[in-house]
């Protein structure tokens, strides 16, 4: 018997009735309902795979750590990459020498087949004081990484290098050699010198370059066994790398300031002087984009390094990138990043700047100069056999003389 006018209306067939609408909130027996089908599917199926950590695959997809290899540029596109000025790298440094083929004693550049600029970067001394030395690799404690960040650190102390690990022979590093077998002279009239630098090799095994760097002997069909002496060693120092403040980024210039502490001012000879090696200088470093046609033809017989996309787009403007007239970009650019010179076959466009320890503080600024030239003074005390130690040359196969300033 209908109660209400409404019921009364239905029943007379003036109304249609209307089902209530079903809530979208499903109650615990339809949960429980579709948890048993996803459990029944499972059981056919098989279960979702998870990786080490945990994780669930879709799938028939592998865990993460199985999947194809992941490339470079996949990692390296958008690396966040800021161009802030200052110190982009420091470490020590070493200048070598080959005699040409069959001559044993040097006594002028005629007789020098290449000039090596070695390079072996390394924390800033502070940070490695702080977690203890960088190159055996610790596990950092985070209370002293806090005491060295809050310790008032003096001017410069960006720019100086941690000590050499001597307890491994696992160094990275990289060897560069320079055309015209010299550096470029500040002091050159009239325009100033432009040489060109190659990175020719880099790693981390130092007994490998080392024996590199030792002499050779091999058989020729034209004229039977040859024999090249090994490399001597005419300075060594340290340096630090530093980007200049700039309006816009193609004002931007790259520094390479060095200061030698051996051979010590005093004992800077004829040898040094020869390859353009001072006590204390600087010179500005571009590098080349290898697909920017080539300037000089020694040049042309060099394998051109395979940069990573972003370093392409963002430093050399390439494609998209917006810098430069051509499509490739810029021609040169400035050392944005340490990684545009962990390339074998980086072409080093090499500018003279300045020599002397006034020249080398204009070049790094904020105290790097004067921080730099007082460590390597320190460093300038130790004896010729704890250089070689350093990096494990043998006294007997390289000579100590050149560290004296006498040709050999």
């Amino acid at each position: 018997m209908p109660t209400t006018r409404r019921q009364q209306a239905i029943q007379e067939g003036k109304l249609k009735e209307e089902k209530p609408q079903q809530t979208t909130r499903k109650n615990a027996s339809s949960r429980s309902e579709t948890s048993q089908k996803r459990k029944r599917a499972g059981s056919t199926t098989g279960s979702a795979p998870k990786s080490k950590k945990g994780e669930v695959t879709g799938k028939g997809e592998k865990p993460l750590s199985k999947r194809a290899k992941v490339t470079r540029d996949d990692i390296e596109q958008k690396p966040g990459h800021d161009k802030r000025p200052g110190t982009i790298e420091r470490g020590h440094i070493y200048f070598f020498y080959r005699p040409r083929v069959e001559v044993e004693d040097v006594h002028s550049l005629d007789e020098v087949k290449n000039l090596h600029m070695l390079l072996i970067p390394r924390p800033p001394e502070f940070a490695a004081d702080a977690e203890g030395d960088a190159g055996s690799v610790p596990k950092p404690d985070p209370t002293r990484t806090e005491e060295a960040e809050m310790r008032v650190l003096s001017p410069g102390a960006d720019a100086v290098p941690a000590p050499v690990t001597r307890n491994t022979t696992k160094q990275y590093y990289r060897l560069v050699t320079i055309g015209k077998k010299k550096l470029p002279d500040p002091h050159g009239a009239g325009r100033k010198e432009t040489f060109w630098g190659t990175v020719t090799s880099l790693g981390e095994d130092l007994h490998g370059l080392v024996e590199g760097l030792g002499p050779k002997t091999y058989e020729t069909k034209t004229r039977g066994t040859r024999h090249e002496g090994p490399a001597r060693l005419v300075a060594r120092g340290g340096y630090a790398i530093v980007n200049t403040e700039a309006r816009t980024p193609s004002q931007r210039e790259t520094h390479l300031g060095y200061n030698v502490s051996h051979p010590t001012p005093s004992d800077i000879g004829d040898v040094q002087a020869t390859f353009g090696i001072y006590s204390a200088s600087s010179f500005v470093i571009q590098v080349k984009n290898p697909k920017a046609p080539n300037t000089s033809p020694a040049m042309g017989h060099t394998k051109e390094p395979e940069y990573p996309n972003w370093i392409m787009n963002d430093v050399f403007g390439a494609g998209s990138g917006g810098r430069g007239r051509e499509s490739y970009g810029l021609r040169f650019a400035s050392v944005e990043t340490p990684e545009m010179l962990d390339h074998v076959g980086a072409q080093l466009l090499l500018i003279a700047a300045r020599d002397g320890q006034q020249g080398l503080e204009t070049s790094l600024g904020e105290g790097r100069g004067e921080a730099l030239a007082s460590a390597e003074d320190k460093q300038g005390h130790r004896a010729i056999m704890d250089v070689f130690k350093e990096i494990g040359l043998d006294s007997d196969v390289f000579t100590k003389d050149t560290l004296k300033g006498q040709w050999a």
